[in-house]
This record gives C-alpha cells, structure tokens and sequence, in this order.
C-alpha cells in the first residue's frame, strides 16, 4: 500500500470510507449496466425504474444498500419483491473499492484498479444471468489496458500498476486471448460444439493487457481450478440429489428425440446444452491475481524450490 502524504494521514479512514461509498455508488451503476446491455437498451436514458412495474425510481429510494433495507426488499409503487442481486452487486463492488484502496493506497493506480474490479463485477453477473460477456466493456478495456502500460512506463514502481512495460501488456492480451481461441477451435474440431465463447476470448485478453503474461497465465489456472471445483460440486450436488429421488419415466417422445439426436453426426452447433459461463471465474481469478498474484506466485514458486534461491516478482 502506498502510503499517503503526512498531511493527509489523518485522513486515512476517511479514504477508507469514501472508497465504500463510492463503490455502492458504482455497484448501483453497475446494476443498470447487467440489466440494459443484453437488451440492446441506453444505459443513460431512461433513469432507473422498477422492473416489475416500470415506475420511475426517485432518488431517495435509490440510495445504494439503505434503500433496499429501507423497503424491506419491495418497490414503493408497485409493493412487489426487489431481487437481493442489486444490494449484493452494491456490496461487493463497495468491499472491492475498499480493497482496492487498501491494498494500492494513495497511488495513480487505486482508480483504475476500481474500475477493474467494477467490470469484473458487471462480467460476473451479467454472463451469469444472461451467458453474455459485454463487448462494451472488454472492447475498449483491451486498448486502454495496453495503453496503461506506457503510465507504467512512465512512472514506474511509483504508479502502483502491476504492468510497466508495454510489451508485457501487448503479450499478456496475445496469450489471453490466442490460448482461449485455440481452446475454442479444437473443441469445435474434435467434439463439434463450441469449447470457449468469444467472450471468454476477449475477456482473458483484456486481463492479459492488465496483468501481464504473467497475469495472463496466472488467471488461467486459477480459473480453471476455481470452475472445476464448482463444476464437481454441482456435479455432486444433483447426483446425490438424483439418488435420493426416484427417476421420472421416460416418455416415447423424449426416447425418439434422444435417438434422433445420437444418430445425427452434423447437429449444428449451438450453444444451448454446450455452454457452460467461464467469464465468472475469469473475473474471479483475474481479481486475485491483481490483488495477491505476485505473493502467490511467489509463494508457489518457493514451495517447489524451497532450498534454492527465488526470484522475486512484483
């Protein structure tokens, strides 16, 4: 963490404080963004409304985490539920402002890496709820990610960012992305359904852009380990959850679909029944990195060579 300034260390929890605030604030944002970009809808116009009865929202029931708790989780018009998605994105996006805060301090970085961890918030839910990574996210961030790089340049150890050199930027996007791509193309090639979403692609490179090659890679495994680990539980979840039920007969009309579908080579590729959201523990494992990657890989390293000497990395 970057320290502050002596004239402003006393101002040090306030920061603190602020950082929250500030990140509800962008959660709530946020929450506009996961509901009106799959739709195709401005996230400018109209203001927020209820989406159950499409009134208007006034200020003083928009206030981020107090509104909600307030309403007792109902719309003041209409006096139906509102989703507990909208206070957890408000939350998280808040402790990841903090986080953010503390871990980079007073730096040129502390900003950027908030709006980092916002996007990854967005790219969470979104592809969570509708299996779709916004292109007006990753798009533009793999250019400014790569552009960052010359602040790094520039300013060095002193900018806080985890990438200083433009080259490192420019070959963390190529690996993100180019190992995703081939994942993807291989997939289709020996199983005949996609492996990776585009998505997934540019979400990786963009990161790759932030973190580095290092970053890139770093990501990569820990996302896989994070999603095989879900995938297992769910899996065993609903196998002890089917061995605790009685299996429902099959009807003639599902056996002839199921015959017809294994007797047909070319079925055309889709998504449905093939896709399973990677972005989520993309972003995941990308907001780790960025906060304790280079203290794990560390860590790893000098865990495999305990009795040789190691190379830091920052």
């Amino acid at each position: 963490m970057t320290p502050l300034p002596k004239y402003l260390q006393s101002l040090q929890g306030f920061f603190l404080i602020m950082s929250f605030v500030l990140g509800t604030a962008v959660g709530s944002f946020a929450n506009v963004c996961i509901s009106r970009w799959p739709a195709g809808l401005s996230i400018v116009k109209p203001r927020s409304r209820c989406p159950k009865c499409m009134n208007e929202i006034p200020w003083f029931d928009n206030i981020p985490l107090l509104s909600w708790v307030l309403l007792r989780a109902k719309c003041r018009n209409c006096d139906l539920p509102i989703s507990i998605i909208y206070p957890t994105v408000e939350l998280i996006t808040g402790l990841l402002f903090l986080a953010a805060y503390w871990r980079f301090g007073y730096s040129p970085a502390t900003p950027v890496y908030m709006a980092l961890c916002a996007a990854m918030v967005i790219i969470t839910f979104q592809d969570l709820a509708d299996w779709t990574i916004p292109d007006e996210i990753t798009l533009p961030g793999l250019p400014f990610g790569i552009a960052l790089s010359l602040a790094g340049m520039y300013w060095g150890e002193a900018s806080g960012l985890r990438v200083q050199s433009v080259f490192d930027a420019l070959l963390g996007a190529l690996i993100g992305g180019g190992i995703l791509f081939l994942l993807d193309r291989i997939t289709v090639l020996l199983l005949k359904k996609p492996g990776m979403g585009m998505g997934d692609v540019k979400l990786l490179a963009m990161l790759g852009a932030f973190l580095g090659w290092k970053g890139t890679l770093g990501t990569l495994m820990m996302a896989s380990v994070i999603g095989s680990f879900v995938g297992i539980s769910v899996l065993l979840y609903y196998r002890k959850r089917g061995d605790a039920t009685e299996s429902a007969p099959v009807q003639p009309e599902a056996e002839k679909a199921a015959k017809k579908d294994a007797a047909d080579p070319d079925e055309e590729i889709t998504l449905e029944g093939h896709y399973l959201p990677f972005g989520p523990y993309l972003a995941v494992a990308g907001i780790i990195y960025l906060f304790f990657g280079p203290e794990l890989i560390n860590w790893y390293v000098a865990a495999l060579s305990p009795s040789s000497s190691v190379m830091v990395i920052r």
